[in-house]
């Protein structure tokens, strides 16, 4: 703690904020340091800018924003509260897409009376993270990313977290890792049934549409982001464990009382950032020695493509020059089945685009959707607060059009955009020697971003199998493509804005997109280390 005025730095850089923005965990995040109460009036020391990563920009020089506060006055959380909404009412193109405007305006109302009050820190940030929810686009939120230091350092670095990594099936919390064993299924955390505990946590996290699957991927905790959703939700919700020997009560029943029926009451430690990351072996940058991609050859010949992120976009590394070395050798093995395991990759560029291409022979064209924005210029009254890693997204000039006419969910219509070459289908040529075998993909309801718009198009020219779980994503369409930070000057919260609406062409379903072979794993799998996933693609036919 400390009175001595500073300034608390940004994330290094634009680019990194939008690699970042993708859930990638790189090496620079800081160490676990104690939240301070939440009650104390003083500001949170901030620890030193980290610099930027190898062939980024050099970092733009952080606006002069005072350290955060512990504790967040009426008078800033609403301020704040009424410069979102001009932000969102004004740029944002799915704010209407699955809410009504009278349900819009009755969230906004019922936040601005939460805010009636000064509020802990916490506090705020989950009432607001409730609010963007509602939203139901999986990119608006207060990205736990771009928060500033001293922000994450007092929300999401305590020692307040669960001393194991563990997946949803439905309502029934299964540990996959760590102080339980495999298949341990929790019962209750301090008496709370998890089932109540998910009940409050799913209206705080983000989504596309009515696609709740996708909030539950985002609640498991896999040890592998430097932030967790779960972790930083429940800690707001149930309480913070900052206190030293903090422990959990946990109700359980293990992998072998499973047939019995019978549980066990437990005691494990809270844990820290520390202590959690230490459990996940450091990820090297990515590079043809250590590939973040893994390519391996079954007994039966087929080939098997991990591909646990395509978040490449600040990343030195020929990705392409391997990923097509990689399909020559499975063309050349005359492999009978590529299976692409997606289940762990969120999205991020369209790395999947040269896998469709060296397995389609013609040209395929992705036309179901167009590209709408809000505006054509956004009005300088409202740049202040913008940060971006691309100014051409606060002009966008001669490349959109005015869009006449009121379109339903879409607002009045009276200011809308076309980009003028959404007319244009972006096409995938084929190239290089073309895989004749079988392609299967291995989806989860984690794909919703470039991975979602992958399985989109496989399900659309039929070329090859969805086996797994359903998406992530939306049929009717997603919002991203390009995006304001949102720096929100009285609480020094963030929140991202995405700014190009792509709407689907004719009436679809309000859902991400159904596998053709359904497999999920049963928590007797997730016990014995079976995958059952990966075996149905390789026994399909």
């Amino acid at each position: 703690m400390t009175n001595t005025p500073q300034h608390d730095p940004l994330p290094a850089s634009a680019t990194r904020r939008r690699l970042l923005q993708q859930t990638m965990l790189l090496p620079w995040c800081a160490g676990a340091v104690a939240a301070p109460a939440a009650d104390s009036p003083a500001s949170v020391a901030a620890p030193a800018a980290a610099s930027a990563p190898a062939g980024s920009p050099p970092p733009a020089p952080p606006p002069a924003l005072p350290l955060v506060k512990a504790v967040l006055s009426t008078r800033e959380l609403q301020a704040d509260l009424s410069l979102l909404a001009t932000l969102y009412e004004t740029l944002h193109p799915g704010l209407l897409r699955f809410q009504t405007e009278a349900d819009y305006r009755a969230r906004r109302q019922s936040l601005h009376q939460t805010f009636s009050r000064d509020l802990p820190l916490a506090t705020a940030f989950r009432e607001l993270s409730r609010f963007t929810a509602a939203v139901r686009c999986g990119h608006t939120y207060a990205n736990f990313y771009n928060q500033r230091r001293s922000v994450q350092q007092a929300l999401f670095a305590g020692r307040d977290k669960l001393p194991f990594t563990f997946t949803w099936l439905g309502p029934r919390m299964v540990a996959t890792g760590g102080a339980l064993a495999r298949g341990t299924e929790v019962l209750a955390i301090d008496g709370t049934p998890v089932a109540d505990v998910l009940a409050q946590l799913l209206p705080l996290v983000r989504t596309d549409g009515n696609n709740d699957a996708k909030k539950l991927a985002l609640l498991s905790v896999r040890g592998r982001d430097a932030w967790e959703t779960f972790d930083i939700f429940f800690a707001q919700t149930f309480g913070a464990r900052d206190a030293g020997l903090r422990r959990f009560v946990l109700d359980v029943r293990l992998p072998g009382d499973a047939d019995q029926g019978s549980t066990r009451r437990l005691e494990v430690p809270a844990v820290g950032l520390e202590e959690r990351r230490s459990a996940v072996p450091p990820q090297p940058a990515p590079s043809d020695a250590t590939p973040p991609w893994q390519l391996r050859f079954e007994s039966s010949g087929s080939a098997v493509l991990t591909m646990g992120g395509w978040a490449l976009y600040n990343s030195r590394w020929d990705w392409q020059r391997w990923l097509n070395a990689v399909l020559d050798e499975v063309v050349e093995r005359r492999s009978p089945a590529l299976v692409v395991d997606l289940r762990d990759n969120e999205g991020g560029m369209d790395c999947g685009d040269l896998i469709l291409a060296r397995c389609t022979a013609r040209v395929l064209r992705d036309e179901g959707s167009e590209r709408l924005v809000r505006y054509r210029r956004v009005p300088d009254a409202l740049r202040a607060p913008l940060d971006t890693w691309d100014n051409n997204f606060f002009d966008w000039g001669d490349r959109v059009e005015p869009l006449a006419g009121a379109r339903e969910g879409r607002g009045d219509g009276a200011s809308w955009f076309r980009f003028v070459d959404s007319a244009t289908a972006r096409s995938i040529e084929p190239r290089g020697p073309r895989f004749a075998g079988a392609l299967r993909v291995l989806t989860s309801s984690t794909n919703s971003s470039a991975t979602f718009r992958f399985a989109q198009l496989v399900r659309q020219y039929g070329l090859g199998t969805l086996i797994g779980g359903a998406t992530g994503g939306n049929q009717r369409g997603i919002t991203g493509g390009g995006f304001f930070f949102v720096r929100l000057p009285e609480t020094g919260l963030e929140v991202d804005l995405p700014l190009i609406g792509q709407y689907a062409r004719g009436d679809r379903p309000d859902a991400g997109i159904e596998p053709d072979l359904a497999r999920v794993p049963t928590v007797a799998d997730i016990a014995a280390g079976r995958d059952p996933v990966l075996a149905a693609a390789l026994r399909a036919t």
